[in-house]
């Protein structure tokens, strides 16, 4: 059969390199692709978003099947207009889709079915949310010296109340000569002056809290600050509902606890009916060594991940993945495509930290890379609903994934530069270079692989054991030179020292 995978990233090179593997397949095209997905699959120059003629390349062509790989089509209801249309294609419906499109959605499912997450409140204007922020317990005792116009011990339980005492004790108004009065600042015996309204705010707010601030919509995995202290929780509010950084995606915000443990990915088939889960997998956020830095779209990822041990998978198949799928049946949004649950795993147990509704990326280019079985076969069970008929079969070796990333990145970065190295590295044993932001650049000399993206490349490769895996991935990576181009140094380090991973705060 013809195949089609829709999207431009290192999750549809993945897919396009694993669903040729199969005898299966005849021609598969990828829209638009990358220059990596040329040399595994036809590309075409058709926007993902463009619905209307993706259907109508697919009925041209005769495709079997499509795989949609981001979740922005999903969400708009790509599979409903292709299956109206007659044609097979591989993902859950736009009602089924909304499980990523909405957390808020995700949260109150997930409160319906009783399955274990964060506690959370829904804000749907900045003001409400900055005053629940500013409600957050800091307990200050604040004292006035010198000429303030206030008089008196101030004991401040919560943020809000010490700010308007700071604001009342260095009045402008009632402060005549500036500089003469200050504000002792006292928290749990430790003593600080400020002189000023903006210091002592300042100060207040680098109180520690235990928040998460989310965007309700699709922001590009972007729309997530983990904050350490309440200027970084009112600074997210200001980027997601005021200055609308993720566009409609702020309308309404999520704030909720957050949870100390062990962050784990977990990808499971579904028709419906039956859940087969794939391997599980470890994703490296962070951008910088040492889990530090801001939070990216993932730098790297390792299968399997040892913490999740085959107890664990059944209690989170058990009290996650089977609750969710029947959740999303009773409520008419039968789910069927991949189901990819970010899980916490705390010292209470596994919580979910939210639904995607597609392949995570990169942790897919590790576990495909270990898939023995036929990736079409699969899928086109899902389709048909028969997954209780299918079995998948995983290679033992682990796989590790280096992303390599734009100078910038993931703040602002250049397009456009030349890439080195990329078939050196791809002749080595074990190794798979997937392109995940790049494109073709036609020079006199000929054809050049240039950047395009922030996350450039998904170095993975697999070995006899974790060791072997991550020296293969890291060997390719250092051969592969782009200028401004950089990776995290310590992907899969604790799987290697058999250690558990550092505990996240998400």
């Amino acid at each position: 059969m013809n195949v089609l995978v829709i999207g431009r990233g290192g999750r549809e090179h993945a897919l396009c390199w694993k669903l040729g593997q199969s005898p299966r397949v005849k021609t598969i095209y990828c829209a638009p692709g990358n220059a990596g997905t040329s040399r595994d699959a036809e590309n075409v120059a058709i926007d993902p978003k463009d619905t209307r003629e993706l259907v109508r390349f697919a009925k041209s062509r005769d495709v079997g099947l499509t795989v949609v790989g981001p979740e922005e089509p999903l969400v708009n209801g790509i599979v409903d207009a292709f299956q109206r249309e007659g044609l097979r294609v591989f993902g859950p419906s736009k009602l089924a889709a909304e499980l990523e499109g909405s957390k808020i959605f995700a949260k109150e499912v997930m409160r319906q079915a009783g399955i274990p997450t964060a506690e959370f409140r829904v804000f749907r204007g900045a003001p409400d949310a900055e005053q629940f922020i500013l409600s957050r317990e800091v307990a200050l005792t604040l004292r006035p010296r010198g000429r303030s116009p206030v008089r008196g011990t101030q004991h401040c339980r919560t943020a809000a109340e010490a700010i308007e005492a700071i604001e009342a004790i260095l009045d402008p108004r009632e402060v005549l000569v500036p500089g003469q009065a200050e504000v002792e600042v006292d928290e749990r015996g430790k003593r600080r002056s400020f002189k000023t309204i903006e210091e002592a705010r300042r100060y207040v707010l680098t109180r520690p809290i235990g928040l998460v601030i989310k965007a309700d919509g699709l922001a590009a995995g972007k729309g997530v600050a983990v904050c350490k202290d309440l200027g970084e929780a009112l600074e997210a509010i200001d980027e997601i509902m005021v200055r609308r950084l993720h566009g409609r995606a702020g309308d309404r915000v999520l704030i909720e606890e957050r949870l100390d443990g062990v962050e784990a990915s977990v990808l499971a088939l579904t028709d419906g009916r039956t859940i087969i889960p794939l391997e599980s997998s470890q994703d490296h956020k962070r951008a910088f060594d040492g889990d530090e830095g801001p939070n990216t779209g993932g730098m790297g990822a390792y299968s399997p991940a040892r913490v999740l041990t085959p107890e664990l998978m059944a209690e989170v198949e058990r009290e996650i993945l089977v609750p969710i799928v029947h959740a999303m049946k009773r409520s008419r949004r039968a789910f069927r495509g991949v189901l990819y649950a970010g899980i916490m795993l705390t010292h209470q147990g596994p919580k979910v930290l939210e639904f995607n509704v597609r392949f995570g990326d990169p942790e897919i280019q590790a576990i495909l890379m270990r898939l023995r079985s036929d990736l079409v076969d699969a899928l086109e069970a899902v389709v048909d609903e028969r997954l209780d008929s299918v079995a998948l079969d995983w290679d033992p070796r682990p796989a590790v994934t280096v992303v390599m990333a734009s100078e910038g990145y993931p703040g602002a970065y250049e397009r456009g530069r030349p890439i080195n190295g990329l078939d050196e590295a791809g002749a080595m044993e074990g190794v798979k270079v997937f392109h995940a932001g790049t494109a073709t650049r036609n020079e006199p000399q000929g054809p050049r692989i240039i950047t395009d993206g922030g996350r450039v490349l998904n170095v993975t490769a697999i070995g006899e054991d974790f060791a072997e895996a991550r020296d293969r991935a890291y060997r390719a990576a250092s051969a592969i030179r782009f200028t401004g181009g950089w990776f995290r140094h310590d992907i899969a380090d604790r799987a290697l020292k058999g250690e558990p991973p550092a505990e996240d705060r998400s």
